[in-house]
């Protein structure tokens, strides 16, 4: 099998080892990829400090043609693209082909948000000391982005940081999870294809054990990171004078009161609680559920649970897929087996065969339940009966995490209320806290992370303000 070339400073480039991608269904070798050297990866930090300034005086018509450029060729290689990350993730190819219409479209986004992104102008003359002064406001990037990428969505997370980067003229340097380097490679060859300067960009699949050097590296001064809140916080804490922005974990509620259609609740959250098979941060964790309508509606989920297609993620009708490895799914297993020894009730699933665990329902979990507590990151839904609004809110409230809520209701004041009162980063009236539109601004409170991603977002975090004021004028 042909090694795989990591992409340095723009261009291909092997190193003294190798990383074998296995498919978690079925343990056949997807891909080998080289590994950088720490000679190779000091020479692409080197390379991207020494075009800071060059990226940043791009015209905004290159940023936008390379992204524009990106965005078709994604579009082109749609299906090998969607067949290499079903392969090297395990994810099911109708959510493969998903996240690859989802990496066109957000880079496409980029390259219309690169067009848009401009100063303005602030009149100062409001104050007669400011007689004749105009402010003029811009954004400039603090420098190269160090974008530290996850494995459940290995290309259009990697989207979510290289393209706003290059949409400021930031150099980027990616440094993918090791489970699931291809997909990144992948994007760095059409990167490759555009007239983007020597230096912009870096995909540099090392270990997790070598990643803290390019934490610290202080010509890297913005940190972007998705991933785990331990990691995450440890590197805050790492290098606190640095711009980090984290994207963590989450144990996502939907809240589903009375007067929800409880056949579209039903649906919506036994596919969403389990696609990806589990691991997103906003997949369906605990299912809040008012008391009036719980025993109607857990039929009706269990039901929806139960039709679900478990498989070969190869397979065009499948929607629930392996996890990422045999011991993500072991552990998965153990913390269901423990909310069942604390007297739990398993209403659906449970089973686990190799790294695919069964689409999961429980109830009466104990409150101290890791399945409750904790980020499952697998296909486990709680279900948790409320007697009014006010419970159902105080519930989604009592977690350490806030990424986003789903609320199913018709009421238009319990829609408002939600969004004031629950403390996450978003509030998804009449559907999943699953759903994301790739252009909106996405992220939490809490322990789920610290900044914003979706484009205009994550490239305002990218950047800071500067002023220019102009003396003298004629206003």
């Amino acid at each position: 099998m042909d090694v795989r070339p990591f992409w340095l400073a723009g261009s291909p480039a092997t190193g003294d080892a190798e990383l074998t991608v296995t498919n978690p269904h079925d343990g056949r070798v997807v891909g080998v990829g080289s590994v950088p050297t720490p000679d190779q990866v000091e020479q692409a930090v080197a390379a991207a400090h020494a075009v800071r300034k060059e990226a940043a005086s791009l015209p905004i018509h290159v940023r936008a043609e390379a992204l524009a450029h990106v965005s078709r060729r994604l579009s082109e290689r749609a299906e090998e693209i969607a067949q290499l990350i079903s392969a090297e993730n395990g994810k099911p190819i109708f959510w493969a082909r998903g996240e690859v219409g989802r990496a066109v479209a957000t880079f496409r986004f980029a390259a219309e948000e690169t067009r848009r992104f401009s100063g303005e102008v602030q009149r100062l003359d409001t104050e007669a000391a400011a007689n004749g002064r105009l402010a003029y406001v811009s954004r400039q990037p603090y420098g190269p982005v160090l974008a530290v990428t996850p494995f459940n969505f290995p290309l259009n997370l990697v989207a979510h940081k290289v393209a706003p980067a290059i949409a400021v003229g930031a150099p980027v340097i990616v440094k993918p999870a090791p489970a699931t380097p291809l997909s990144a490679l992948l994007l760095g060859e059409l990167l490759a294809e555009t007239e983007l300067p020597a230096g912009m960009f870096s995909v540099l699949p090392v270990p997790n054990d070598r990643a803290g050097a390019l934490v610290e590296d202080p010509r890297l001064p913005v940190v972007s990171f998705t991933g785990s809140g331990p990691v995450g916080f440890a590197i805050k804490d790492q290098v606190p004078r640095k711009h980090v922005t984290l994207e963590l974990g989450g144990n996502a509620a939907a809240v589903v009161l009375a007067d929800a259609d409880l056949d579209w609740a039903a649906t919506r959250i036994a596919l969403f609680s389990n696609y990806q098979a589990g691991q997103s941060c906003i997949a369906v964790q605990r299912v809040i559920v008012e008391r009036s309508v719980a025993e109607a509606f857990t039929s009706k989920l269990v039901a929806a649970v139960e039709n679900l297609v478990v498989g070969d993620p190869a397979d065009d009708k499948t929607q629930v897929g392996p996890l990422v490895s045999v011991e993500a799914a072991k552990r998965v297993e153990q913390w269901v087996a423990e909310a069942v020894a604390g007297g739990a009730r398993l209403l659906a699933g449970g089973g686990r065969e190799g790294a695919t665990v069964a689409p999961t329902v429980l109830s009466e979990v104990p409150e101290d339940s890791k399945v409750i507590r904790e980020e499952v990151f697998g296909p486990v839904l709680v279900i948790q009966p409320v007697a009014s609004v006010d419970e159902a809110f105080a519930a989604v409230n009592d977690s350490k995490y806030g990424l986003q809520a789903g609320v199913f209701t018709r009421d238009l004041d319990v829609a408002f209320r939600a969004n004031k009162e629950l403390e996450v980063g978003g509030v998804i009236i009449g559907d999943v806290p699953s759903y994301r539109a790739d252009q909106m601004p996405y992220g939490g409170v809490k322990e789920s992370g610290i900044g914003r991603e979706g484009l205009r977002s994550a490239m305002q975090d990218f950047t800071y303000e500067k002023v220019m004021v102009l003396t003298g004028l004629t206003l």
